[in-house]
């Protein structure tokens, strides 16, 4: 029984450390634009940029930090990357300009990419083989909650105390991150100096993905870009058709409903095999697009909101699930490092290039495309993955 166990010390504080990182990420992301622009008079370009040149940042730290993970180890990178999100936050208090505030986001950015990288790769190293779906859920709520506290809180914040004080709250998350971090115990793989060595010398593209894990990682690419369809523009797309009320609600009642889903999609991930998960996931997905665009009420907007946990919400922790189950624990930080490079990749371009069809087909037209394009997932991922599923390693 014991180890079967899941709700350990070490699961616990690595799940407390990871919230409050994903907190901090959220907390600086939701005012750093308004707050280039109010303090540096930075043009909208330049402050959005200042927003987004973390998220570059934290895509290139990955690319290292899934290579290296194992040689450089475990810990001491887990102890680098949170030592590094540290400073980050700390340095925000003594910006004089908006180059000097990209530098820090930048740098912030590699922090936030090595820290998390690592924390994934230790949880999912130290979950039971039999539970890793369901603790990989739980886990995964850590990136939700602080995804629907970080806004609230930073709104908040500014209104009633100012950008100072949101600064402030980032370096006391920091450390709570960092602290929690260090009391884990981070379990090791034993590489030898010869891999070490050749691992050093060889900078191939090859090294700096897992092979085995990107078709399902690709799946991700694709659903970040129509998940950021959904973030970037949902108020703008609200604002057309009067439903703003309903549009500040939307990503709370996901957050609420992926507390209640993800739980239950992990217990049947693991009893029953990963494709009574992935198939209803990426079918929810598909159908809370097609919602956002015939919702003519607050209601069936957020009705939107509970497909979307109950399709994106899940797919995130299902493909981060199947990436552990398919590569052996010497390759999984590097496979978690494809992973979220895709996630990130597709979260990155997606505003951009949907920006473009939104502009010549409006946005329902550019919802209805990507639930197209989501359903067509269903038989790329039995391509790659389904049609070999089953219950334990494949």
């Amino acid at each position: 029984m014991q180890r079967d166990r899941m709700w350990t010390k070490d699961f616990i504080v690595l799940l407390a450390s990871n919230f409050f990182i994903v907190l901090t990420f959220y907390l600086l992301l939701t005012s750093m634009a308004v707050y280039a622009m109010k303090y540096f008079h930075a043009s909208k370009s330049s402050a959005g940029l200042a927003a987004s040149i973390f998220v570059i940042g934290a895509m290139a730290a990955r690319l290292y930090a899934g290579k290296f993970i194992d040689v450089v180890g475990r810990k001491r990178m887990l102890y680098c990357g949170l030592g590094l999100f540290l400073t980050g936050s700390m340095a925000y208090l003594f910006v004089k300009g908006i180059q000097c505030l990209m530098v820090i986001r930048f740098i912030h950015g590699i922090g936030f990419g090595i820290s998390t990288t690592v924390l994934t790769t230790a949880n999912m190293s130290i979950l039971p083989p039999g539970r890793q779906g369901e603790g990989i859920g739980y886990f995964s709520l850590s990136n939700a909650a602080g995804t629907a506290i970080g806004p609230f809180f930073a709104l908040y914040l500014v209104n009633h105390f100012g950008y100072p004080v949101i600064f402030i709250f980032s370096i006391i998350f920091s450390v709570s991150a960092f602290v929690l971090g260090t009391l884990a115990k981070i379990t090791e793989i034993d590489v030898s100096r010869e891999e070490k060595e050749k691992i050093k010398r060889s900078f191939g593209i090859n090294d700096f993905y897992e092979k085995k894990a990107f078709p399902v990682a690709f799946l991700m690419f694709i659903s970040g870009i129509a998940y950021s369809g959904i973030v970037s523009f949902i108020n703008s797309y609200a604002i057309q058709m009067n439903l703003t009320k309903a549009a500040s609600f939307f990503f709370v009642v996901y957050a609420l409903f992926l507390f209640l889903v993800r739980p239950v999609a992990g217990k049947l991930f693991d009893q029953k095999g990963e494709n009574i998960v992935m198939y209803p996931s990426f079918f929810f997905f598909a159908v809370s697009l097609l919602g956002i665009t015939m919702a003519r009420t607050g209601f069936l907007l957020l009705l939107a909101g509970i497909l979307l946990a109950m399709g994106y919400g899940t797919l995130m922790s299902g493909i981060q699930t199947i990436v552990g189950k398919i590569l052996p624990s010497h390759r999984l930080g590097l496979g978690i490092s494809t992973y979220y490079i895709c996630m990130d990749g597709g979260m990155g371009i997606g505003p951009y290039i949907l920006g473009l069809i939104a502009e010549r087909v409006g946005f329902q037209m550019m919802y209805i495309i990507l639930a197209i394009v989501v359903v067509c997932l269903i038989p790329a991922y039995y391509m790659v993955h389904g049609k070999e599923a089953g219950i334990g390693r494949v």
